[in-house]
């Protein structure tokens, strides 16, 4: 009887903890991905990512793709007039659409593809002899093409991008900053300063 009367407080306790003190339920969620407008990223929504030049720190450049009609192109930093929107979706289930920081992703161009088949806008890294390492280019595969977004440098403004290998069963695998190399994306150790700007002319 009294282990009953134990259990039934305990749960009461909990219960009350819960609704008097969410935020001590939820304190593990991570931060969400915040847009130039301050408002959270969100997942199947147009984007575009912008940076700027490492030349003059002072051009500002998009993220767009060696061509507009996605065929296993190259990701690349062009003018802001030849940018591409870019969609998150999360590789994980989650219980809202929130993109936050230091989740898993996958990064789709939101544009038109070619007609090759097994191609897709989908962002993976792919070894580029011409460049003498790797380059971010498309055609990936989901969930096995995986990205994350974390803030630059501890700048609540300035947020990287981060290519994570799948290393199960393979290997323990870190992630690796995503940075620029003649204006295409490489996975490197200078990760590349981002924003993320909604694509507010296709706003739902």
């Amino acid at each position: 009887m009294k282990i009953t009367k134990f259990l039934a407080l305990s749960f009461l306790l909990f219960a009350f903890t819960a609704t008097s003190f969410p935020h001590a339920v939820h304190a593990a969620d991570p931060e969400a991905v915040i847009d130039v407008f301050g408002n959270e990223v969100t997942a199947d929504t147009r984007y575009f990512i912008r940076a700027t030049s490492d030349e003059d720190n002072t051009t500002t450049l998009a993220v767009s793709a060696t061509s507009r009609i996605i065929c296993n192109s190259d990701v690349t930093l062009s003018p802001m007039s030849d940018k591409l929107p870019i969609t998150f979706s999360p590789v994980a289930e989650s219980n809202d659409s929130v993109i936050r920081e230091g989740t898993y992703l996958n990064l789709n161009f939101d544009a038109a593809t070619c007609r090759m088949a097994g191609v897709t806008t989908m962002w993976k890294i792919q070894l580029r002899p011409t460049m003498r390492g790797f380059v971010v280019t498309t055609g990936g595969v989901d969930r096995l093409n995986q990205f994350k977004i974390t803030k630059y440098g501890g700048d609540n403004s300035l947020y990287q991008l981060s290519y994570c290998p799948v290393s199960n069963p393979f290997c323990e695998c870190s992630c690796v900053p995503v940075g620029s190399v003649v204006n295409r994306l490489v996975p490197n150790a200078n990760p590349l300063p981002v924003v993320f700007e909604p694509d507010t002319a296709k706003a739902p």
